[in-house]
C-alpha cells in the first residue's frame, strides 16, 4: 500500500519512521510537499491513502472525485491559531475586516478563518486572503506585509513563546480540527484493508502517547540522524507539540461526517465553494 506523507500530518510522518508500522500492508511511504496535493496524488494512483486536515477531502468531493473517509483523529484544538503583531491595533477577530490574512488557503486554515469571522458577523470576502505557500509567514507578519497570520504546529508553539506576536483566536474556540485519513472510492480499498489501517493508526497513536519523547526524537531527526529538523525544531520543541495533541484515532462515523458536512456548508456560505455537496454517510460509502 502506498501511503502518502507530507510534513504537516504528524501521525503519518511518525508512522513512516515508527518501527514495524503497517507491516501487514507492505507499506511504501511516499513523501510529498503539502496536504493540498493529496487529492491529485490519490487520483493519479501515486498514493492509496493520505492524511490531511478537514478541508482537502471536501475540496476533492466538490471536484467529483468520490472521497472515501477511512479514519479520523481526535479533535486537535491546540493545533491552530490566528496571530497578530503584539503592537497591532487589532485586538480581536472583529477587527480583521479589510485586513490581509496570511494562510494556506484550501487547508483547515480557511475553515478556521471562516468560522472565526462568522462568529463576528463577517465572512471570507470581508478580508483579503494571502496565500502563504513557501513564504515565511512570520516574517511577513512582523514586517507588515500582512496584518494577521493563521499558524499551525510546530510553528505555532514557537510563536506562542515570542513576545512580538500574540494570538487573537485558537482553533478550539472555532473548529474541531481533526486529521482525516482518506482515499478515493475508485482506489477500491477493501473492508479488511480499511480495518487494518484504522487498527494500525490507533496502535501507533497509542505508542506515541506512551512515549512522546521517542516520537519527538524521530520528528527532530527524520532521516538525517540529527537532533534538529530542517525547520530548526529541536527535540524539546517537538515534545511539546506531541504532548499537546491527542493521537487517538477512530473509525469514521456519522458524527465525523456531520462535522465535514457542516464545514462544506459553511464554506459554501462564505463563497469558498461554488456548489453544495451532500457527503455520504459511512454505511453508504462502499
Amino acid at each position: 500500500m502506498k501511503i502518502g506523507v507530507h510534513p504537516n500530518n504528524l501521525h503519518l510522518r511518525l508512522a513512516r519512521l515508527w518501527p514495524g508500522a503497517f507491516t501487514d500492508l507492505q507499506p511504501i511511504f511516499v513523501s510529498y510537499a503539502e496536504g493540498r496535493d493529496t487529492a491529485a496524488l490519490l487520483e493519479s494512483g501515486d498514493i492509496d491513502l493520505g492524511g490531511t486536515g478537514s478541508t482537502p477531502p471536501i475540496e476533492a468531493d466538490i471536484r467529483g472525485l468520490g472521497v472515501e473517509y477511512v479514519a479520523a483523529s481526535a479533535p486537535r484544538p491546540a493545533n491552530g491559531a490566528i496571530f497578530v503583531r503584539t503592537d497591532s491595533p487589532i485586538g480581536s477577530v472583529a477587527e480583521l475586516k479589510g485586513r490581509r490574512i496570511s494562510l494556506i488557503d484550501g487547508s483547515f486554515h480557511t475553515y478556521l478563518l471562516a468560522r472565526s469571522l462568522e462568529g463576528e458577523g463577517m465572512s471570507l470576502p470581508d478580508v483579503e486572503r494571502v496565500e502563504s505557500g513557501a513564504r515565511d509567514s512570520l516574517a511577513d507578519l512582523l514586517e507588515g506585509r500582512v496584518d494577521a497570520w493563521v499558524a499551525m504546529s510546530p510553528r505555532l508553539e514557537k510563536a506562542l513563546e515570542r513576545d512580538d506576536v500574540r494570538p487573537i483566536v485558537r482553533c478550539g474556540a472555532a473548529i474541531p480540527n481533526r486529521s482525516l485519513f482518506w482515499t478515493l472510492e475508485r482506489n477500491g480499498l477493501s473492508a479488511a484493508e480499511i480495518r487494518a489501517i484504522v487498527s494500525e493508526l490507533s496502535r501507533i497513536g497509542n505508542e506515541i502517547a506512551a512515549d512522546p519523547r521517542a516520537a519527538a526524537r524521530l520528528l527532530a531527526s527524520g532521516d538525517r540522524g540529527g537532533s534538529v529538523d530542517r525547520d530548526g525544531t529541536d527535540i524539546d520543541a517537538w515534545e511539546k507539540v506531541v504532548r499537546s495533541r491527542d493521537f487517538t484515532v477512530f473509525p469514521i462515523d456519522d458524527e465525523i461526517i456531520a462535522e465535514q458536512q457542516e464545514e462544506a456548508d459553511t464554506l459554501l456560505r462564505h463563497g469558498h465553494f461554488d456548489k453544495a455537496i451532500v457527503l455520504k454517510r459511512p454505511e453508504t460509502t462502499r
